[in-house]
């Protein structure tokens, strides 16, 4: 079980989880009470499906690769069995979670659709024929899932029908959330090589990822500075501003590391997650506050 926990990207839970309330406080700052329940079983559907998206992933790795260090064969086919029966368990928990939400008259056609669109994004990332993870697409489907799809499920879920300060909110952190999961196909770029990993990295080459990145930190930031634009106010927004020395940090070691200097990966990863989950934290906490 500790090897499929792994697995499942715990980090990425965390996002999701974070991403998540944010779009349940929205509501909360918009005059609509929380509802527990309703709550407490959307954040378990998309904390099911992000897992499921991981583990499917691994399940269908070519068999060249290896799941953990030092396997043998038997124990990787173990691993690969147990993994394939969490996650269909999984995607028939989150079925059941939508079916209890339906009887009970909270499921609207929007977060329906949303919840669907969370599934389908799981199985298009991991699954044969399709598999997008190794078609340069998976940091992308990841970003957006956790970004955008999770938040959303979780402010439906409150309020009933969309809002666009979700959208304005949450189109920067797809951008930041896209940024933090290139930097980690910098990290494993030998390793991706080696196996002929189909990353958005190998894709497009250092040469145009390391461009697309730092633009990627600017295009969120001037999106939130933009806001007061859009008709909300700035005191909403000003705490995302908070991660911004952060951001240029990311950019600066990405930079150096990009002209000869010998790379901190573990201080550019940190650096990176720092950024996607703080500015996700501060605008929570900002909304839950208000």
């Amino acid at each position: 079980m500790k090897n499929t926990f792994r697995l499942s990207r715990p980090l990425n839970l965390l996002l999701a989880a974070l991403t998540y309330i944010l779009g349940a406080s929205v509501p909360a700052y918009l005059g609509i009470p929380i509802q527990i329940i309703p709550f407490v079983l959307g954040l378990a559907s998309v904390l099911f499906s992000q897992a499921s998206m991981a583990l499917l992933g691994e399940v269908f790795r070519p068999h060249n690769e290896p799941l953990v260090d030092d396997e043998t064969p038997q124990q990787k086919e173990t691993l690969r069995n147990n993994m394939l029966y969490v996650s269909i368990g999984m995607i028939a928990t989150i079925a059941f979670i939508a079916f209890i939400i339906y009887i009970n008259s909270i499921l609207t056609l929007s977060s329906f659709l949303f919840f669907l669109s969370s599934v389908l994004l799981a199985l298009a990332y991991a699954i044969p024929p399709v598999r997008l993870m190794d078609r340069g697409f998976g940091e992308l489907i990841l970003a957006a899932h956790i970004a955008y799809v999770v938040p959303t499920i979780g402010f439906l879920l409150q309020a009933g029908e969309n809002h666009r300060l979700l959208f304005v909110l949450a189109t920067p952190l797809i951008a930041l959330g896209l940024a933090y999961f290139l930097i980690l196909n910098f990290v494993t770029f030998q390793t991706d090589q080696k196996y002929q990993r189909g990353t958005l990295l190998r894709r497009l080459t250092w040469e145009h990822a390391v461009p697309l990145h730092h633009s990627l930190i600017v295009f969120a930031y001037v999106i939130y500075a933009l806001a007061p634009m859009l008709g909300f106010s700035f005191n909403l927004i000003w705490p995302a501003f908070l991660t911004l020395p952060f951001a240029v940090f990311q950019i600066f070691q990405l930079s150096a590391i990009t002209n000869g200097s010998t790379p901190n990966w573990k201080l550019l990863t940190s650096t990176a997650l720092a950024v996607f989950g703080l500015t996700t934290y501060f605008l929570t906490l900002t909304f839950w506050l208000r």
